[in-house]
């Protein structure tokens, strides 16, 4: 047998050494980052409720509206409620105007709470209507667009002064998401309609109503400028996500998202499209390749009830909240939504969530 000197054979030692962190680096450096669980801070309360949440670009702060419990300013670096924004009582929803150093909830009672966004203060708090579930904004314009169901309505706020614009009549009773087109339009989801309708917000009118064929229940909103393109989760028993042309109204895309959708979020810097979807508990993210094709990115697990979502555009990562609940036989259940929908939270559950890659 032949044999090495023992320099060469302690020189093929090394070699072989050096080439196993050689290729666990390639195998790291290829694989993809998916999004896991950062972080998960529990608050104590009674039996919470909420809706949508809102992150302040600027500073590290989510904007959670809790119904009852008002809205709720989280402080993401200290993790933890830094302030309840006073008069908020009954907010659901939170939209922010940093060109006019304004915030406004959208109150369940037809009335929005009006707070300085630089200093949390709280304004004035102020009626538009008998019922209100979400609140948008018109970069364009510079109107809020407040979604009142029970009214079957849009009410329109201006930005600026915090005054009273007009009304336009719907006719549905689940009017959800919403998105401007940056054009002075806004496009809305009507969920028992399984439509989705464009309408002029400077003049208060319908321009356009688009059906979602192949998509049952619209709910979550977004839009891309670029592509014309509107992007709707579709929640029944075949959740998707409707890919819509803007422009003439055609469904050109469905694809699979997973049960119990409500926030959409299209991030135009990475081109992808985030769903939050409660009762499967995941976030499903597609790529967009052309303005009619659409690629799986991932679809990672998150927690049950956990509908509503903001994206950090920056950082890209994403915030969401949920609570632990049952399905209480003794009270009405939301069976729209799912069979065992919790319609009773546990105190001290309430929780938000923080995912990133």
């Amino acid at each position: 047998m032949r044999s090495f000197p023992a320099s060469r054979a302690l020189r093929h030692l090394s070699l072989a050494a050096l080439s196993v962190p050689i290729a666990l680096f390639a195998a790291n450096a290829s694989a993809q980052p998916f999004y896991h669980l950062e972080s998960a801070t529990t608050l104590k309360g009674k039996s919470p409720d909420w809706d949508y949440v809102a992150l302040d670009a600027t500073r590290p702060l989510l904007f959670i509206g809790r119904r009852g419990d008002g809205a709720a300013v989280f402080d993401l670096t200290k993790k933890q409620v830094v302030k309840t924004l006073e008069q908020s009582e009954d907010a659901g929803a939170i939209r922010l105007v940093p060109e006019f150093d304004l915030g406004y909830t959208a109150n369940g009672d037809g009335s929005s709470t009006v707070f300085k966004l630089s200093t949390l203060k709280t304004l004035k708090r102020v009626p538009f209507g008998k019922d209100s579930d979400s609140v948008f904004y018109d970069p364009k314009s510079k109107q809020l667009v407040f979604t009142m169901g029970d009214g079957h309505a849009l009410a329109f706020m201006d930005a600026k002064t915090g005054a009273v614009t007009g009304t336009l009549p719907v006719d549905a009773n689940k009017i959800d998401g919403s998105a401007a087109d940056g054009e002075g339009n806004m496009f809305v989801a009507l969920r028992d309609k399984n439509k989705v309708i464009k309408v002029d917000v400077a003049q208060r009118k319908l321009l356009a109503e688009y059906p979602t064929d192949g998509c049952v229940q619209p709910t979550g909103l977004d839009y891309d400028a670029a592509s014309k393109r509107i992007f709707v989760g579709c929640r029944s028993e075949k959740p998707v996500l409707a890919v819509l042309d803007a422009t003439s109204g055609k469904v050109v895309a469905t694809l699979p998202i997973g049960h119990g959708v409500d926030g959409v979020v299209f991030d135009a810097a990475t081109k992808q499209i985030y769903t939050s979807n409660g009762v499967d508990a995941n976030l499903v993210i597609y790529a967009q390749a052309t303005p009619d094709s659409y690629k799986l990115v991932e679809a990672a697990t998150t927690r049950p009830y956990a509908r509503t979502m903001a994206l950090d555009p920056k950082t890209k990562k994403v915030y969401t909240v949920t609570a632990e609940g049952v399905a209480d036989p003794s009270k009405k259940i939301n069976t729209g939504v799912t069979q065992f929908y919790p319609n009773t939270y546990y105190d001290n559950t309430f929780t938000v969530l923080t995912y990133a890659r």
